[in-house]
């Protein structure tokens, strides 16, 4: 067999090897509270909407593909409304815990902001905690470091009411 041919065959076994509950072991119903507190005490800051994506390994389809966690972190983006937002200033922070691969995709409001290297800092900084297992530690990393973003470019008007678009709670599968 062929080496590119055992890595996919690897790499599609890794994928359909996790699942849902792998997700939720690595980030239990507190560390999803404390996650969703997390956004919603953000969003408060900022008029930009955070959304969390949390996966263990990738649709079948996708393996079959070749296609990568951003292909799939971008799909999810449209397919969580992330794009659809007042402002165009939605970003989701996306976690396949499969490949240990981060992505953060931001709305055309703040993409036109934000060079793609700052976003790529963010997602460097949180690799070191992936890597070592501590997804909770990392996942509030990138809300920090986002919401440091949205904060300098879109910081909230104090007193102003304001309707959270999106859900806070992280999306899991």
């Amino acid at each position: 067999m062929p080496a590119r041919q055992g890595s996919r065959w690897l790499r599609l076994l890794r994928h359909r090897w996790l699942d849902e509950s792998d997700v939720h072991r690595a980030l239990d119903a507190a560390a999803m509270a404390r996650l969703t507190a997390k956004v919603t005490a953000s969003e408060a800051r900022h008029t930009g909407e955070i959304r969390l994506a949390v996966e263990a390994g990738l649709p079948l389809s996708y393996l079959w593909k070749g296609l990568t966690a951003r292909d799939r972190a971008v799909t999810l983006f449209g397919k969580l409304r992330v794009w659809d937002t007042e402002h165009n200033n939605g970003v989701l922070i996306y976690l396949l815990l499969a490949d240990h691969a981060i992505e953060i995709v931001a709305d055309r409001g703040i993409a036109r902001l934000v060079d793609s290297t700052e976003w790529q800092a963010v997602v460097s900084s949180m690799q070191q905690a992936f890597r070592a297992g501590r997804f909770e530690a990392g996942l509030e990393q990138a809300l920090s470091a986002v919401e440091g973003v949205l904060v300098s470019r879109y910081p909230a008007t104090p007193g102003e009411q304001r309707v959270n678009e999106l859900p806070d709670t992280p999306w899991t599968a």
